[in-house]
C-alpha cells in the first residue's frame, strides 16, 4: 500500500509578475490620500471652523446673565427733577438652574401664596423665557411682609432670588403725566418687534410722551455677568461682569412753575392749557385733563382701582393737547384776517358794516350779540369778535384762499412735536373732503362757517398755540418741541411771507381784544400789556348744548416771550369769561417769577405795596 504523503514545501521561486508591482503603489497612494484628507479636514476644523466651534463650546459652558441699565433722569429747563429712579426689591427666578418639572415644585403653593401671584402666571413667564435662559423677573416692588416670607422659606425656595432694581419714579405725579408719559414692561407684541434691538422679556420701555419719544436716549446699555455652568446648565461660578451703562439725562423746555400754574388754573376741569415760547417753539407747559398718575405703571401689577383710574369714560390717558381736535371758534379769525389782507381783496384800512345777521344763499348766519357793532375795521372786528365782519371776509376771499392760509398756519398737519404717534393732524375741510365724506360740493356757506372757526374745521390746542405764535413773533410758524438740550438744532420756524402791514393789523387787533374788547380779564397790572383772542365753539354733550371755551394770548404785547392757550371742554361758558382767567393765572406765575416785584396785585386798603419806586410804578 502506498501511503499518501503530505505535500512538501517547495523552495521553488514564484515567477508570477502580473499585478505584483501595482499593489504597493496602490497602498501608498491610498494612504497618502487618506492622510491628506484627514489633514485637510483637521486644518479646516481648526483654522476655518475653529473660532465658530470654540464659540459654540463656550456658549454651552458659559451663560450671560443680563443686568438692566438705569434709565436717564429728566429735568425741566431750570434743572428741576421731573423723572428719576427709585430702587425697590424684586423677585427673580433662574430658569436654567432647574429642569421644568423641578420648577413646577418651586413656584408651587408656597411662592404663589407669599407673592399672591397665580402659579400659572409664573409658569407662563418661565415658558416665555425658556428654561435655558437667565434671570426672569416674577414680581417687583416687594413689601416688607413679602421679603420676610421669602427669607423665612428660603430653604424651600431654592434659586428664588431677591434683587434691588431700578424702577421709574415721577416725583410730581399727575402734574406732568401727559408730557412725560410712563414706562411699563414690554407687551408680548412689543417684545417680538423690539427683540432685534436688544430688548428682553421683562424689560421696560417708554409707552407715551417724552419717555417714548426719547426712549433711545433714556434707555442706556445693558450689562451682565458671565456665569460658568455644568453639563446640565446649572451655574458653577461667576467668570466676569460688565457694568450696565446708564441712560442719558435730558433737559426739557418745560418750566415746572408754569406747568404747576397751568395745572392749578384748570382746577380739575376737562380741558387743556399749552404755553409756548413763540420765538423758537419750546413748550413751557402742557396740561391735559383728566389726567393720571404715571407712577401706577411702575407697580408690579395694576390693581382694579388703578386700571379703572386710567380707563374712565373721560379717557385720562388721552393727551387732549395733541390727540384731540376741536373747532377753534373765533380764535381762528386770526387766519381769516390774514387771508383777507394777504389776498389783496381787503386793505388794512378796510371798514365793513356789521349786522345782527347775514343771509347768504337762503341761509341766515347770526352775529353773536344779535345786533351787530356798526362799522368796524379789522382791528375793531378782532377786538369785538364780530362774526358778520368775518363772514364778509370769508365770502369774498372764497374757500380755496381761506383753506390755503389755514394750511399755511399749520392746520391739517402734525406740528412735528416729539409725540409723533400720539398727535392728530386735525381736519381742514375742502372740496375733495366734502365730496368724499358728504357727497356734496363746497358752497359759500362752508366758507362762511369756516371764517369763524366752525363747521368741519378741527384743530388741536397745540396747533392753536402755534397759530398765536405767528403774530407774536412777526410772521413765522414755529415747530413745538420739548428737548431743551441742543435747542438750536431742534428749533425750526418758517416764514409765512406776510406783509408787515398784515402783521401790524393783527397785532393791533389782538391788543385791542385785551385793552377794550372780549379779553379785559387780562388787562391787569399783575402781568405786562397782553394781546389775545377769545373763542366760543358750539358743541353738544349728548343732547345738551355745552360749548367749548377758548382763549389764546401772548405777552408782553410789544416783545412777546410766552404764548398761552387755554381750552375748556364743554364748559358751557364763553372764552372771555371761562378760559381767559386761566390764561391770566399762568401769565402771572411766569412774569412774577421771572421779574420779581415788577408785576403785582394792587395793594388792598390799609396795606402797603410790596415795594416799587415811583419810577417803576410809572413805567408799569
Amino acid at each position: 500500500m502506498t501511503l499518501l504523503q503530505p505535500p512538501q514545501l517547495s523552495n521553488k521561486k514564484n515567477t508570477r509578475t502580473v499585478g505584483r508591482g501595482f499593489q504597493p503603489l496602490f497602498l501608498i497612494i491610498f494612504t497618502l490620500l487618506m492622510t491628506t484628507g484627514i489633514g485637510a479636514r483637521l486644518v479646516y476644523l481648526q483654522i476655518v471652523e475653529g473660532p465658530k466651534l470654540r464659540e459654540r463650546a463656550q456658549a454651552n459652558r458659559i451663560r450671560t446673565i443680563p443686568k438692566q441699565p438705569e434709565r436717564g433722569n429728566i429735568f425741566d429747563r431750570n434743572g428741576k427733577l421731573l423723572a428719576t429712579t427709585r430702587y425697590p426689591r424684586s423677585v427673580y427666578l433662574w430658569p436654567m438652574a432647574h429642569t421644568k418639572p423641578s420648577w413646577e415644585q418651586v413656584v408651587g403653593p408656597r411662592l404663589s401664596q407669599i407673592l399672591n401671584i397665580p402659579v400659572e402666571e409664573m409658569e407662563k413667564k418661565l415658558e416665555e423665557a425658556g428654561y435655558n435662559s437667565s434671570l426672569v423677573r416674577i414680581a417687583r416692588d416687594l413689601n416688607e411682609a413679602e421679603i420676610t416670607g421669602l427669607k423665612e422659606y428660603a430653604n424651600e425656595l431654592k434659586d428664588v432670588e431677591i434683587h434691588t432694581e431700578a424702577v421709574r419714579y415721577y416725583p410730581h405725579g399727575k402734574e406732568l403725566a401727559h408730557v412725560l408719559g410712563y414706562t411699563r414692561e414690554l407687551t408680548p407684541k412689543q417684545l417680538k418687534q423690539k427683540k432685534q434691538e436688544g430688548y428682553r422679556l421683562g424689560d421696560v420701555i417708554g409707552q407715551m410722551g417724552v419717555e417714548k419719544g426719547y426712549e433711545k436716549l433714556l434707555r442706556g446699555e445693558w450689562g451682565g455677568q458671565q456665569v460658568e455652568v455644568d453639563g446640565k446648565g446649572r451655574p458653577i461660578r461667576v467668570l466676569g461682569e460688565k457694568q450696565a451703562t446708564a441712560g442719558n439725562d435730558i433737559r426739557l423746555t418745560i418750566d415746572l412753575n408754569v406747568q404747576k400754574a397751568a395745572e392749578k388754573a384748570l382746577n380739575g376741569r376737562n380741558g387743556v392749557i399749552v404755553a409756548l415760547d413763540p420765538n423758537n417753539g419750546g413748550v413751557l407747559g402742557m396740561v391735559s385733563h383728566p389726567t393720571f398718575d404715571p407712577n401706577i405703571f411702575s407697580k408690579r401689577r395694576l390693581s382694579t382701582k388703578d386700571w379703572q383710574s386710567v380707563q374712565g369714560e373721560n379717557h385720562p390717558l388721552l393727551n387732549r393737547a395733541v390727540s384731540s381736535a376741536y373747532p377753534p371758534a373765533s380764535t381762528f379769525k386770526i387766519v381769516t384776517a390774514s387771508a383777507g389782507l394777504e389776498s389783496g381783496k381787503f386793505s388794512p384800512n378796510t371798514v365793513l358794516q356789521t349786522y345782527g345777521s347775514l343771509t347768504v344763499g337762503g341761509v341766515t348766519f347770526g352775529e353773536w350779540n344779535h345786533a351787530g357793532f356798526g362799522p368796524l375795521g379789522f382791528a375793531g372786528a378782532l377786538a369785538w369778535s364780530s362774526d358778520t365782519f368775518f363772514y364778509q371776509v370769508g365770502r369774498r376771499v372764497g374757500g380755496p384762499t381761506l383753506i390755503e392760509w389755514t394750511q399755511k398756519y399749520g392746520f391739517g398737519k402734525k406740528t412735528g412735536i416729539e409725540f409723533a404717534n400720539e398727535e392728530t393732524k386735525g381736519n381742514v375741510p375742502d372740496e375733495a373732503w366734502k365730496q368724499r365724506v358728504w357727497k356734496m360740493p363746497w358752497t359759500v356757506g362752508d366758507s362762511i362757517n369756516m371764517s369763524i372757526g366752525q363747521g368741519a374745521l378741527q384743530t388741536t390746542p397745540l396747533q392753536v398755540a402755534v397759530m398765536f405764535s405767528v403774530p407774536a413773533n412777526g410772521g413765522y410758524r414755529v415747530q413745538p418741541h420739548l428737548l431743551k438740550d441742543h435747542e438750536q438744532a431742534k428749533s425750526w420756524r418758517e416764514s409765512l411771507n406776510m406783509k408787515p402791514s398784515t402783521i401790524k393789523v393783527l397785532r393791533d387787533g389782538l391788543r385791542k381784544v385785551v385793552s377794550e374788547g372780549t379779553g379785559k380779564a387780562l388787562n391787569v397790572p399783575t402781568i405786562p400789556p397782553t394781546s389775545g383772542k377769545s373763542g366760543t365753539a358750539e358743541a353738544w354733550k349728548g343732547r345738551v348744548k355745552a360749548n367749548h371755551a377758548w382763549f389764546g394770548a401772548y405777552a408782553p404785547a410789544d416783545k412777546p416771550e410766552i404764548v398761552v392757550v387755554a381750552f375748556a371742554e364743554h364748559s358751557g361758558g364763553g372764552g372771555g369769561s371761562v378760559a381767559a382767567p386761566m390764561v391770566l393765572q399762568v401769565m402771572e406765575e411766569y412774569f412774577q417769577k421771572k421779574y420779581p416785584g415788577k408785576y403785582q396785585k394792587p395793594s388792598t386798603e390799609g396795606s402797603q405795596p410790596k415795594t416799587q419806586s415811583p419810577r417803576a410804578r410809572r413805567r408799569n
